[in-house]
């Protein structure tokens, strides 16, 4: 990590006030989150299942000084509307346009740094892949989620070659996923949401992730809805893949301590990404939370050179093409 990054991380900055505000979305209003000075470089952060944009608060106080932050409730969570029409309107598509609705009001004349995790980083592989989408992004930084299309090839490869090596990949992963084929369950998730999961979130974290969040209102409403995300997206995507390229740099924060992803998802990215940085952290799914002093000094330093300064020389290393 170079100087400056060192620097930023390692300070306590005093508490800036976010500004809550909406963007008309293409199907409802989209509830949005800014911090620090719109005329710096615009970081947009996309947040994961069953999380909400408050996640980034903390992560939003290390950077701000420096950067225009912006983070926004996907829609069926938060304070953002809960659409109609079942699993149909959480598929990919709706997502990114969403995202665009979100970009074009914030900084509409600059493209924008993007950061995402967990669900935010599966649906934000779709922004970046997306051809309307080309110049609109500076760079993306992806953790904990991986391209639905990639990893649906990912699984291909692997059946097609069937080595120890990779059906071992393959066979762990699938056990990371248990709980994605739960949610494929009808009724069921949403009802155990709705029930003791949602007022005990915060306990599940504590105990399976040593990770201390509060109780949140809403917890039940947004992990109920989500729950729609998988459903809309995983079979389709991962049965029947697409070429995704990127059209953007892109950062890969590969959490070696992820209960969920497996970090092998990330090792071939190049034939699907021109520009790839591969990192591998030491840390577990919720990084940004647990550390989020290390979580903001991570894209600080790749923001910071994409935006023209000099690669550190962990850069230097972690860079594949």
């Amino acid at each position: 990590m170079n100087a400056r990054a060192k620097i930023h991380t390692l300070r306590t900055p005093a508490p800036v006030e976010p500004r809550r505000s909406s963007v008309r979305g293409p199907d409802g209003e989209l509830a949005v989150t800014t911090w620090g000075d719109a005329r710096q470089p615009a970081i947009v952060f996309v947040h994961g299942y069953p999380d909400n944009s408050s996640k980034w608060e903390d992560v939003a106080q290390q950077l701000c000084d420096d950067f225009f932050i912006v983070a926004y409730d996907v829609r069926g969570a938060g304070r953002s509307f809960t659409p109609q029409g079942g699993r149909a309107a959480y598929k990919l598509d709706r997502l990114c346009a969403d995202f665009q609705a979100v970009i074009d009001a914030v900084s509409p004349g600059r493209p924008v740094h993007l950061v995402a995790h967990d669900w935010g980083s599966i649906q934000s592989w779709e922004f970046a892949t997306e051809p309307r989408l080309r110049g609109r992004l500076a760079s993306y930084t992806t953790v904990s989620g991986p391209c639905l299309d990639h990893v649906g090839h990912w699984m291909r490869d692997r059946l097609r070659r069937p080595t120890p090596g990779n059906l071992w990949q393959l066979g762990q992963q699938l056990v990371k996923s248990w709980y994605i084929c739960f949610f494929h369950l009808p009724w069921l998730p949403e009802t155990l949401w709705r029930g003791v999961l949602g007022r005990r979130w915060h306990q599940v974290l504590r105990l399976l992730e040593a990770t201390s969040v509060p109780p949140r209102e809403g917890q039940a409403r947004d992990g109920a809805n989500g729950v729609n995300l998988y459903r809309a997206n995983m079979i389709p995507r991962l049965f029947g893949p697409r070429a995704r390229h990127a059209h953007a740099p892109v950062q890969v924060l590969a959490l070696m301590q992820d209960n969920y992803v497996n970090p092998a998802l990330t090792d071939n990215l190049g034939r699907w990404v021109p520009e790839l940085w591969r990192r591998e952290v030491q840390g577990g799914h919720w990084l940004s939370l647990k550390n989020p002093a290390q979580f903001a000094g991570l894209v600080r330093e790749f923001v910071t050179h994409i935006e023209g300064a000099p690669a550190s020389a962990a850069l230097q290393h972690a860079r594949v093409r």
